[in-house]
């Protein structure tokens, strides 16, 4: 099964080059967050500047590559639990809270998290926010737990100040059960013309929903993600391109276990083969650095690929749960930087 997956990956990904010359190893260098909560929201939009955001209200900026961490939380929100965050850059960046009903709201700053502004804030009691991403500095999209059946899907064309949700009509429907992860902050992606992607778990998900017209309307592919109980299907989904992308997952209440946890797209998520190598359940899949080094991480590891996908290894340590740039973020305050070492042949 594994050398089949071999031979379709080797042709998914002709432009990934092996690295030959020089072989690289990744390891995580641990950094100092100042707290103890739950980091699952995670976004590098440079070198030197990271957001991260998580229970508690938790919102945290650095400006010097992970040196130095500053709270940017703010009074009101200390019982929010902010799944997701987008910087633009160290002044501007759009905050997600996850939570039933009034809970999943949507805030924005223009400097640096000194003052924020609630832009929107979910009034059906059966909504749940899980994720969003951004085009650009403009164009954005979130995605939720179905209402009525269909998958809630906000976007903005002002950077987050205002939101609108796309009329039901424009997605498949949910099956019973089905709904996305708000683990990492990666259950949506997005790709320049307007290109979207969202991943569902469930016992009657581990399905990938892709967008052509800005989120306006939606196609639906199931994909050999694991979906064998509530607990299971895909947290992430990650794009290198129009074509080729990947979705990672398993189970979360079973995070040793490595069955059915990754898959591979090369038609822009039409349809999605298995891929065996990650070592347990995986919430988070992000192209990082260079266009053929990927690394997916989860509670309890993380492991990268340095051939586009073809293989897999294990970097030693703790593991995360979200993924940004070469940022890391996870439970009880847990923060890394990845760092490359370059050994010659």
């Amino acid at each position: 099964m594994f050398q089949g997956a071999y031979g379709i990956l080797k042709s998914l990904f002709p432009v990934f080059v092996t690295l030959c010359a020089v072989a690289v190893s990744a390891q995580w260098e641990p950094l100092a967050s100042g707290t103890k909560a739950s980091l699952r929201g995670l976004s590098s939009p440079g070198r030197e500047v990271a957001w991260a955001s998580g229970g508690s209200g938790t919102v945290l900026l650095t400006l010097d590559g992970g040196k130095s961490w500053k709270s940017r939380g703010f009074a009101g929100t200390e019982e929010l639990d902010f799944r997701d965050v987008e910087g633009f850059d160290w002044k501007t960046a759009v905050l997600m809270s996850a939570g039933p009903g009034a809970k999943s709201r949507i805030y924005r700053t223009e400097d640096g998290g000194a003052n924020w502004k609630l832009s929107y804030q979910n009034t059906d009691t059966d909504g749940f926010f899980d994720s969003m991403a951004f085009w650009d500095r403009k164009r954005g999209i979130l995605v939720g737990d179905p209402v009525g059946g269909r998958f809630t899907v906000l976007t903005t064309a002002d950077g987050g100040k205002s939101w609108t949700r796309v009329p039901a009509a424009g997605l498949p429907p949910a099956n019973e059960g089905e709904g996305a992860f708000a683990a990492s902050g990666t259950a949506i992606a997005v790709y320049k013309g307007g290109l979207a992607w969202f991943a569902t778990g469930g016992e009657k998900g581990a399905r990938v929903f892709r967008s052509k017209d800005w989120g306006r309307t939606w196609e639906v592919a199931q994909t050999p993600v694991r979906h064998d109980g509530a607990s299971a299907g895909i947290f992430s989904v990650a794009f290198a391109d129009a074509r080729h992308g990947f979705v990672a997952g398993g189970d979360y209440r079973k995070t040793g276990e490595a069955r059915d946890t990754l898959a591979v797209t090369s038609d822009g998520g039409k349809t999605w083969t298995a891929v065996a190598g990650l070592g347990g359940f995986r919430s988070a899949v992000a192209l990082v650095g260079k266009k053929d080094m990927w690394v997916a991480t989860g509670p309890d590891g993380t492991d990268v690929s340095y051939d586009g996908g073809r293989s897999w290894t294990p970097i030693p340590g703790a593991g995360f749960h979200s993924i940004s740039g070469r940022f890391a973020s996870g439970f009880d305050g847990r923060i890394a930087i990845l760092k490359l070492r370059n050994e010659r042949n």
